[in-house]
């Protein structure tokens, strides 16, 4: 059972507990224990599959937990301490949050707390491992230059899965081949990498009062802050408020809002291919359209 499994894996009993919805087949749990701690949990319904199915990962939850651990390693960005994370199970800080919406406050909440994320550097793009978005993989070699890391292990890597494993006309691949080998009339290389959340949609930011509450979900690398900026406005999750707080402190270079930003969210698109189906190709085929492909 999955109460005797956190019990054992943290040391206490639990006191109350209720289910807590999470994505892609896990089981959640609201925990509170005998010591006080009111945790999040997420787990397999079953042992993890080494050898999972259609370039799942195998192991996500291990994957979520370090990267969750990084972001607190390296930044103040708010998102969840972890507890206990294995191949099966992964226990974190409960965030509390009080329902409200993303009010303007609180797009400039998350602006400020995000500008400052971006302003952690390094010097190469990609990251020491491998991480994931949502329960796909995501490669992170590190690389010298980003249009190319782009090209190939954002844009190609997720379309070839789209295609090999979802709808992806092989058509369209090639359109997207096309795309990958103009990128340089496109894109701009940033002055440096920055640390990237890499999943910033509304699902993943939590509200209190007004304000931020904490970040969940991560899919972490050192990147180019426009395509991180660039997923926050794929479902409408930050809009103007957002973007006047953060080009206040991080200003974008021209083009961005016409372009780059519809360029950048081929990528998120394709995981959404990938994972949920022809109906997100549609944003794919008006994305290249646009640039005549």
């Amino acid at each position: 059972m999955l109460k005797e499994r956190i019990e054992t894996a943290l040391g206490a009993e639990i006191t109350r507990s209720r289910p807590l919805p999470v994505g892609f087949g896990l089981e959640g749990l609201e925990v509170e224990l005998r010591d006080g701690r009111h945790l999040a949990v997420k787990a397999t319904r079953a042992p993890a599959n080494p050898n999972p199915p259609n370039g799942l990962w195998a192991a996500p939850l291990q994957i979520e937990g370090y990267m969750l651990n990084e972001l607190r390693r390296f930044s103040a960005f708010p998102v969840p301490a972890v507890h206990h994370c294995d191949a099966d199970l992964l226990v974190m800080d409960f965030i509390e949050t009080d329902g409200g919406g993303i009010t303007g406050s609180v797009e400039r909440d998350a602006a400020e707390h995000v500008a400052r994320l971006h302003s952690i550097r390094r010097e190469r793009f990609g990251y020491a491992r491998d991480t994931l978005i949502g329960p796909l993989p995501q490669r992170n070699p590190e690389s010298d230059r980003w249009i190319p890391f782009f090209a190939e292990h954002r844009l190609m890597a997720m379309a070839r899965m789209a295609h090999e494993d979802g709808p992806l006309s092989a058509a369209d691949l090639m359109r997207l081949e096309r795309l990958s080998e103009r990128l340089d009339d496109y894109l701009v290389e940033p002055d440096h990498p920055s640390l990237l959340h890499g999943d910033l949609w509304t699902g993943n930011v939590l509200v209190r009062e007004n304000g931020i509450a904490g970040f969940v979900d991560p899919a972490i690398s050192f990147g180019h802050p426009e395509i991180e900026l660039a997923f926050t406005t794929m479902f409408g999750t930050f809009g103007r408020d957002f973007f006047e707080t953060y080009e206040a402190i991080r200003p974008l270079e021209p083009g961005f809002h016409e372009l780059r930003r519809d360029l950048y969210n081929l990528y998120p698109t394709l995981v959404h291919v990938r994972l949920f189906g022809s109906g997100y190709l549609a944003g794919v085929d008006s994305t290249l359209r646009r640039i005549g492909l």
